[in-house]
């Protein structure tokens, strides 16, 4: 029945295959069936290099092997010319191969056969050529017999040692030694260039004291050839001082050696050129002679040196640039440069380039009437020519060929016929060289043939990925085509997918894709067929796998480890101990359900492992084993800190939604571990940051963690204990889970207009572990409220969290939805949620306001709704703007500052106007207020205030010029509300606790002194100033007089309080004692003082000064340096000056320096009074504790 169907769709599979074979060529499987049968031309396979040097003493080996069906015949051809190997004894071709081999064991000699050799593999379809073998024998002369002169050089000039090696096959490697076979040192000063000969930027007398031998060792041979070496004498200016300049820091001018400029020595002159070809090494070179000896520095002009390709090399002195290509061409120049100067010697570069490849022609297989061709692209510098040839011979002069076209770099082939079949050659050449590629046509019929086994059996386990190979040849190339249990339709598309080199894939193998699947390879000459096998089998699961354990040694511990598999297969459980074989014995034993430990040892500590496999699949789950040791130390007296970090996280059980986080706890620092803190940080959305996942108690080193899809995890855990949180540890490896469909919508979803015809519906989006997938999108659905319209939506990507609506009606109602969905899917219908379009002014202000005064500061306004279509919004307000106007008073200036006061509530009909000003004329109108802004302004209403209370009196103010009178002053009320009529004021004594009786006095309004004469001059008092207007008293002004003879601000709590205090008996008496004290104390200290320091006073002018004396002259004396060290609780400054500290009784206030200085008695209270008075009548009050001395002053 297959085989009808295939009949039926007969023409269009023909149809097919011939559209495919235009653009593609058949490839031949490397399956011996195939390749034994199938004709094909020669192909090289093996051959010597083109450049091919031999060691005459070896027997030669030119090699040349080929494979083809029929097998290929060899030919050769030496300088061009048809070579007989039959014709010399000593030549022979292996068997099976065309490997020439020359035998000098009879004799001869190898230069005989030097040439160049072509290898030609021939069979019935058509003729190979190898390169052209140009073979050499390596040579290695002696070095020609001379007599060298002693080198006679001045000390500091330059010198070349010329090495002038004989020319060996391949060049030869330089070194320089002495005659003794020891080496020679080389320097920035002394070096080897390139070209063998070593170069003395400058001679120093030490040169001299060996010889210098060129040796040149041949690799071939394996031999050195040394040159006579050349002798050294140096003319020097000291020639008998050598020690003395061993350590001096300029040796030549020591010496008597003149610096000199820097001078190339190789190469010589200011510029010189290169040239390279591409892909080889450049290597420049600068030796400079000078004194002292030059330094080199390398530069490119235009540009830098190639990164990572270049090495300076030979003590700088050489530019080392590796695989040269076009853009290296260029100047490059050398700077040498020492004290004297600088010099700069230029190098062109040329770059040049032997042909290499941009498409080199590959073999081509068609069939029958198929067309084809072969490309042959080559660069180089200068452009290389390319030249076709067809089995060794120029494709000029083969025999025509109508299915072939020749276009310069491509021969096309059209309508291939049977019997076409030939090898081409590729030739591309320049003056630096050549490429020669072969590539074969072959045209072939050949009927379909499956190269996989009959009867496959493939195995899987469910849901893994899996693929049934078919692999298959023929000439047309046949069309592949899967059935599965001989079913007709093919299987390509959904869970299968059908590759070209005829593998079935299957994406995800179900129980359902078990059975048997038929591939059958079809072409214009036959079909061919085989079938496949599938079994699917379920999973091997741990379902209950082993747990961290922490037993106490010498226990007995059971670690479970539970499977589930397929019955059909074979099960292996084993166990591991720290990723090792888990060696068991009488103490460790295997049971079903697990593992047990007799006895636990402190050994036995680690990671145990339970592998369930089959020879499909396997699984593990691991655990830790930790083991108490008793210990004697008592934990509880030794210090506590915060724990270490945890370490080694690594993640097992890896799967779609979890996976095992397992760690090994840090040393607790003597306080239990109570909890570990899992935190996790992903590297899509917000990358960096970590948040937390979980908490587990301190007794556990590992933990399921719950994961969300398509997050890229890595994990971190943080140790708490009593003392406080560890560092977090590293970070563990990161896993990424798979994508699946959101399982969340948008919260916050709402909408709102901005103007007056939009909405805009916002939402707050789904976070990094809520994503669930790549493509993450909003579908954002709305329609108007209570109507039957169909749902309008748009789609946004997951980074926008708004969407604006537009031509929208005035505030209307909306339902809104807002859906997630990635490339798995959409998540689950979301919660309609209400919106409004946007608002627009409203259109109506409130009518008919009335107005009432309630008091002198307050009216009550009533008015009518506006209509609710008037809004268009949602009404916030009903909102009054008043301003005061004037001032019923005369001359009196006031603010017209607009005010407003809302009142809120739809159903809201009048409201409270307060905080008026009294006797004032008001202006007031009226509003509506949605949430775009007011609307019209109501009819202007205007009101007056009647006359209130006066503010409190301005800048009131309470002195005490002397004992027997205090004064009180003021200025009029800032608002007097009204007419002002007088002031009131109300005074009380009071002394402690006690008060005396309240005591008022009336003034007029133009009064604003007032002088109390004190019948009492212990007490204090407390004044109570009010203005007055017909209406009544205002707000009061109140002060305390003050406790000293300064004037002080009224109302204030610290002078208040220092009165109290100031007026107890006991802290007069206290102040008296520690007056005494200090006063006491200070006559001792100065009396102390006026002795004087250290110093000596002649008593008698016939007493000789000591030698500590010699300062003093005529009776007068310096203070000794014990005397002029700063007091105590002194400060020294930047410039040597004393600075008091904040000590009250510094003697800088004694009168030591400044103006008040000491009397001739030592007397000093009344210098001291004089600048405390001086202090206090500026007003420096402190802030600090009151001193001793001010207390003496404050009883004066």
């Amino acid at each position: 029945m297959v085989m009808q169907r295939y009949l039926l769709t007969y023409m269009g599979v023909v149809l097919a295959l011939y559209l495919h074979h235009l653009v593609r060529a058949i490839e031949v499987p490397r399956d011996p069936s195939i390749q034994d049968i199938l004709l094909q031309p020669p192909t090289i396979t093996k051959q010597s290099v083109k450049n091919y040097i031999v060691d005459p003493r070896d027997n030669i080996f030119i090699e040349c092997e080929a494979k083809g069906n029929p097998v290929p015949t060899f030919s050769w051809t030496r300088n061009g010319k048809f070579f007989n190997v039959a014709k010399d004894p000593r030549v022979s071709m292996r068997h099976w191969s065309g490997t020439l081999a020359v035998d000098f064991r009879s004799g001869g000699r190898p230069e005989d056969y030097e040439g160049e050799y072509q290898c030609f593999a021939r069979n019935d379809l058509g003729t190979a050529l190898s390169n052209k073998i140009f073979l050499q024998v390596s040579k290695s002369p002696l070095w020609p017999k001379e007599n060298l002169d002693i080198q006679e050089v001045h000390e500091g000039a330059p010198l070349i040692l010329a090495c002038n090696p004989p020319p060996g096959l391949p060049p030869p490697a330089i070194f320089w030694m002495s005659s003794s076979m020891e080496s020679i040192h080389q320097d920035k000063r002394v070096s080897q260039g390139q070209n063998g000969d070593l170069y003395f930027s400058n001679v120093m007398q030490e040169d001299a004291l060996t010889d210098y031998s060129c040796n040149a060792r041949f690799a071939f041979t394996h031999t050195i050839q040394q040159k006579n070496p050349y002798t050294l004498k140096v003319l020097t200016k000291h020639p008998h001082n050598e020690t003395s300049f061993r350590n001096h820091t300029d040796i030549h001018r020591a010496r008597g050696i003149a610096e000199r400029h820097p001078s190339f020595m190789y190469p010589t002159g200011t510029s010189s050129s290169q040239m390279v070809l591409r892909g080889e090494d450049l290597l420049l070179e600068c030796i400079a002679s000078g004194v002292p000896t030059p330094d080199i520095v390398w530069h490119k002009k235009g540009g830098e040196l190639p990164v990572r390709r270049f090495k300076l090399e030979n003590f700088r002195k050489a530019l080392h640039i590796a695989n040269v290509s076009e853009e290296d061409s260029g100047e490059y120049f050398c700077l040498a440069s020492n004290k004297v100067g600088i010099s700069r010697h230029t190098i062109s570069v040329r770059v040049k380039a032997a042909p290499y490849w941009l498409d080199e022609p590959e073999n081509l297989i068609l069939a029958p009437g198929e067309d084809g061709k072969l490309v042959c692209r080559a660069n180089g510098n200068p452009k290389p020519s390319v030249q076709w040839l067809v089995n060794g011979e120029p494709i000029e002069g083969s025999l025509p060929n109508p299915s072939r076209e020749v276009n310069g770099d491509t021969v096309i082939f059209r309508a291939t016929q049977t019997g076409s079949s030939a090898v081409y050659q590729c030739n591309a050449s320049n003056e630096h060289g050549y490429l020669l590629a072969n590539a074969f046509v072959s045209v072939l019929d050949v009927v379909p043939r499956i190269l996989a086994p009959r009867n496959q059996l493939i195995k899987v386990i469910q849901n893994n990925r899996t693929r049934l190979d078919c692999p298959f040849f023929g000439s047309p190339i046949p069309t592949l085509r899967w059935f599965k249990n001989g079913q007709g339709s093919t299987l390509d598309g959904g869970n299968y997918r059908v590759h070209e080199n005829g593998t079935l894939e299957i994406v995800m193998a179900r129980k359902e894709d078990q059975g048997t699947y038929t591939c059958v390879a079809t072409n214009l000459l036959g079909t061919a067929e085989a079938q496949v096998r599938l079994e699917v089998k379920d999973p091997t699961r741990i379902i209950d796998g082993p747990k961290d354990a922490v037993p106490k040694k010498g226990t007995t511990v059971h670690l479970i480890c539970r499977t589930r598999y397929d019955p059909t297969l074979r099960l292996t459980v084993t166990w591991l101990k720290d990723d090792t074989p888990l060696f068991l014995g009488n103490r460790i034993k295997k049971e079903e359900d697990g593992l047990t430990i007799y006895g636990v040892a402190e050994k036995d500590q680690g990671y145990y492992t339970c592998v369930a496999s089959t020879e499909l699949d396997r699984d593990s789950a691991r655990a830790h084993l930790t083991v108490l040791v008793p210990t004697s130390v008592n934990r509880m007296s030794l210090p506590k800190a915060r724990p270490e970090r945890p370490r080694d996280l690594e993640l097992t059980d890896l799967a779609e939604r979890s996976v095992r986080l397992t760690w090994i706890p840090g040393d607790d620092n003597n306080s239990p571990i109570t909890d570990y803190i899992v935190e996790f940080e992903e590297d899509r959305y917000l990358p960096g940051t970590w948040h937390n996942h979980s908490r587990y108690p301190g007794s556990v080193n590992s933990a399921v963690l719950r994961l969300a899809p398509y997050v890229n995890y890595q994990f971190r855990v943080t140790a708490v204990n009593e003392v406080g949180s560890s560092y977090p540890s590293l970070p563990s490896d990161r896993y990424q889970t798979n994508g699946a469909r959101p399982e969340y919508n948008p919260t916050g979803v709402k909408g709102a207009g901005t103007s007056k015809n939009n909405m805009v519906i916002s939402w707050t989006p789904l976070n990094a572990t809520q994503v669930y997938g790549p493509r993450l999108r909003y579908i954002v659905k709305w329609r108007r409220k209570d109507t039957r319209e169909s749902w309008s939506s748009a789609t946004v990507e997951g980074d926008v969290s708004k969407y604006t609506v537009t031509q929208t009606p005035i505030y209307t109602p909306y339902e809104i939805k807002v859906q997630a969905e990635n490339e798995y899917g959409k998540a689950a219908e979301p919660d309609v949620v209400i919106g409004y379009s946007g608002e627009d002014y409203p259109k109506a202000a409130p009518t008919d306001i009335r107005l009432k005064v309630v008091n002198s500061t307050a009216i009550r306004l009533d008015w009518n709704r506006v209509f609710p279509d008037t809004i268009q919004g949602q009404l916030k307000e009903y909102r009054a703007y008043y301003w005061r106007e004037s001032s019923l008073l005369k001359n009196l200036w006031v603010s017209k500052k607009k005010q407003s006061v809302g009142f809120v509530g739809e159903r809201t009909t009048w409201g409270i106007v307060s905080r008026l000003f009294p006797y004032s004329n008001y202006k007031l109108e009226m509003v509506v207020v949605n949430g775009r802004g007011d609307g019209p302004r109501s009819e202007m209403l205007e009101f007056t205030t009647p006359e209130g209370v006066p503010s409190p009196p301005k800048y009131f103010r309470i002195r005490q010029p002397n004992l027997e009178t205090v004064t009180l002053e003021w200025e009029h009320p800032e608002h007097p509300n009204g007419i002002l009529v007088g002031y009131t004021l109300r005074y009380q004594a009071f002394n402690g606790s006690k008060s005396g009786r309240t005591m008022v006095e009336n003034f007029s309004p133009n009064q604003t002194k007032f002088i109390l004469q004190r019948t009492d001059p212990i007490s204090r008092y407390r004044f109570n100033l009010r203005g007055r207007t017909q209406i009544g008293e205002g707000e009061p002004s109140t002060g305390e007089s003050p406790t000293l003879l300064n004037e002080v601000r009224p109302t204030s709590a610290y002078t208040k309080n220092q009165g109290d205090i100031a007026t107890q008996g006991w802290f007069i008496g206290l102040m008296c004692a520690i007056a005494l004290l200090v006063l006491i104390l200070l006559i001792v200290c100065f009396i102390k003082r006026s002795r004087g320091g250290k110093y000596p006073v002649r008593e008698n002018k016939d007493v000789p000064l000591d030698p500590d004396d010699q300062k003093v002259d005529n009776g007068s004396f310096d203070y000794s340096d014990e005397d002029n060290k700063p007091l105590q609780g002194s400060q020294t400054s930047l410039d040597g000056t004393i600075k008091q500290q904040e000590s009250d009784d510094s003697l800088v206030d004694y009168g030591e320096g400044g103006e008040g200085q000491f009397n001739e008695d030592g007397s000093f209270i009344g210098q001291y009074t004089v600048k405390k008075d001086k202090e206090e009548t500026e007003g420096n009050e402190s802030s600090e504790a009151t001193s001793p001395v001010n207390a003496i002053y404050s009883l004066a």
